[in-house]
Formats: structure tokens, C-alpha cells, sequence
């Protein structure tokens, strides 16, 4: 008996439901010349945008990186030197292994460094942080800021805290908005580098400096140990060999001294003795630090990643714009759908207070 009053009640249930979406549709349906208004004035909104909205320009740098690093053989050899306290480069890099690479093009610093760069636009010098803040009109957001309203970062010494705070803030919406980097596949070591900016030749000159700036600081990092090591070790051969060409004069000039020495006075060879001895140790010694100094150069070599540029960002670069298509459609859109939503939750809300 239960389920037989159950049955009945679900079925009004739904029955209510169908009901009531025939009513909201017969609703919107006599509102119908409303909703057509909306969708146009949406539509007329839209294409609006789509003209006034300048056009986003994307440049793209591509490259290769080859970071291997030294390996087989030579590893044996880095082995073998270290145990005789010899450091001719390889092992682990730390912050300069992997994918590091990546997160080198999000530091402030590299960004930075870049924005603080002076290049020529349309025929007169200026910083790429102070083109960045004309084409993206800033200073109209600061004319109640007379701290910001006439900033000027051409000073070329220490920031100041107000320069800086703004070079952050620059930073953080390049990162979050402007320059994206990629590496798509995993098993190819291939990047991709874009900036996107309404000023398309911001964007190209930026992407150019980011992308030299952040190679050349990756390729120091990558080889600053090897050259010290190399450093090190020019500095010892040239010692030696200054060593021994004094040690190889000294045995010369003992012997012009006494070139007929008294057999009898074994004392007078002490000299030109020592002086041999000196050669041949430091000629031995220089024997090794010659071997030593070619592997740390073979290491070196070994150690400089390879970067090879396939793609630069070259004028016109690629544009994309909001099509008037697109603006009329989504326009119409959101014009009709929202202005039902209104009609129903006004109607919703006005049989909830009767």
C-alpha cells in the first residue's frame, strides 16, 4: 500500500517539474522581442570589443640544448686524477643539470636584467623596463601617484626603493602574462621560448635579450668549475716551467763558472749537481701538470653545453586578433543568456513573494 502512495507522488513530482520548465519557456518566449534586443546590443558589444582590442604579437625563439657533459672515458680519467688530488671537471653541476634551465628564464634577476637593457625604438634610445611602461600605458594608473606618475629608471646606478618595487611588479606580470617556457617533449631536449605583447617590438627585442642573457649565464654556470680548474692548473705549468728554465740556466752557468773542475775537489760539483737535480725534478713535474692541463681542456670542452638556435623571432612576427565573428557570436551569446537568466530569477523571485 505503501508503494502505491509513493508512485503517484513521483509521478506528480515530475509532472510539476515539466510543468514548470513549459512555463519558464513559454515565459522567455513572450519576452522574445527583449531577448532579441539583448542578443543584438551583446553582439554590437562584441564586435566593439574585437576592434578596440589590440592585436597580441607572439615571439618565438627555439633551440637546442646538449648538456651531457662529460662521460665515458674521460670519467675514468676524472676519477683517476682526483685521486691524486687533481679536479679536471665532470660530476653533478647542481643548479646547472636537468631541466634547471627552465626556471632560469622565470628569476627576476635574468628578467631584470633584460627590462634594464637600452636599445633603439623607432629611432631614439630607450629601456626596455620604460618602453614596457609606455605601450602598456602605466603612467595613466599612477597620475594620482606623484611618486610613480614621472618615474624614470635612466639613472644606471642603484635602484631606488620606489624603482624597484615597480621593476617587481613588472616582473610578476611578465611571468604570469608575457613570457611562457616550454619544453614539450620530454625526451628531446628542445625549448621553446614566447613572449606575447600588444608592442611587437617589445616582444621581439625582450624575447631576444631573455633568451641571450639566460644561455650565456647557463653556459658560465656549466663551465665555471672546469675554468678554474683550468685556471689552476695554467698557472702551476707556467710556475714549473719558469722553474725549470731557471733550474736548466743555473746548471749552464756553474758549469762556465768551473768548466775544468779539480778532481780532487769534489765540493766544487755540489752546485751544478743541485741544479740538475732541480731540472729533472721540475721537468718531471712539468711532464704531469702538461698531461693534466690537456685533459682539463679536453674537460672544458667536455663540460660547455652546446646550444644550437633553431628559430628566432624575426618582423612581422605572428599576430593573433579577437575576430569581429567571434565578437558578434560570443556577444550575442552572453547578451541572450544572461539576460534570460535575469528574466527567470526575476520571475522566480517575484512567486516567492506572493
Amino acid at each position: 500500500m505503501e508503494q502505491s502512495k509513493s508512485t503517484p507522488a513521483s509521478e506528480i513530482s515530475l509532472k510539476e517539474v515539466i510543468l514548470k520548465f513549459n512555463d519558464w519557456a513559454k515565459y522567455l518566449f513572450s519576452k522574445w522581442l527583449w531577448l532579441l534586443g539583448c542578443a543584438f546590443l551583446g553582439s554590437i558589444i562584441g564586435i566593439t570589443y574585437s576592434i578596440v582590442k589590440k592585436p597580441v604579437y607572439t615571439a618565438k625563439s627555439v633551440f637546442a640544448l646538449d648538456d651531457s657533459g662529460i662521460s665515458g672515458g674521460l670519467s675514468d680519467y676524472a676519477g683517476v686524477a682526483s685521486m691524486i688530488g687533481l679536479n679536471i671537471g665532470g660530476g653533478n653541476n647542481g643548479l646547472f643539470s636537468g631541466d634547471n634551465i627552465l626556471e632560469l628564464y622565470k628569476s627576476r634577476s635574468m628578467l631584470a636584467k633584460a627590462l634594464m637593457t637600452e636599445r633603439i625604438f623607432e629611432g631614439r634610445k630607450q629601456l626596455l623596463v620604460e618602453r614596457y611602461i609606455d605601450s602598456y600605458k602605466l603612467r595613466k594608473n599612477w597620475t594620482y601617484n606623484p611618486g610613480l606618475e614621472n618615474i624614470s629608471f635612466r639613472n644606471f646606478g642603484k635602484l631606488s626603493l620606489i624603482q624597484d618595487s615597480v621593476l617587481n611588479e613588472i616582473v610578476k606580470e611578465i611571468n604570469k602574462k608575457i613570457l611562457s617556457v616550454s619544453k614539450p617533449d620530454k625526451s628531446l631536449n628542445i625549448i621553446y621560448v614566447e613572449t606575447k605583447s600588444t608592442d611587437q617590438l617589445f616582444a621581439q627585442v625582450f624575447n631576444d635579450l631573455v633568451v641571450g642573457n639566460v644561455n650565456d649565464f647557463y653556459i658560465q654556470g656549466k663551465t665555471k668549475k672546469a675554468l678554474q680548474n683550468l685556471a689552476v692548473l695554467q698557472h702551476q705549468t707556467d710556475s714549473v716551467r719558469r722553474a725549470l728554465n731557471s733550474a736548466i740556466s743555473g746548471v749552464a752557468n756553474t758549469i762556465e763558472v768551473n768548466p775544468n773542475p779539480n778532481l780532487s775537489r769534489q765540493s766544487l760539483k755540489v752546485p751544478t749537481q743541485r741544479k740538475q737535480i732541480d731540472a729533472e725534478a721540475n721537468k718531471a713535474i712539468l711532464v704531469e701538470l702538461v698531461k693534466s692541463l690537456e685533459m682539463s681542456k679536453v674537460a672544458l670542452r667536455k663540460e660547455t653545453p652546446l646550444i644550437q638556435v633553431i628559430d628566432v623571432p624575426v618582423l612581422p612576427l605572428e599576430k593573433t586578433r579577437f575576430g569581429k565573428w567571434k565578437g558578434l557570436l560570443i556577444g550575442g551569446f552572453l547578451g541572450g543568456f544572461l539576460s534570460s537568466m535575469f528574466l527567470l530569477f526575476r520571475k522566480m523571485f517575484s512567486e516567492i513573494l506572493k
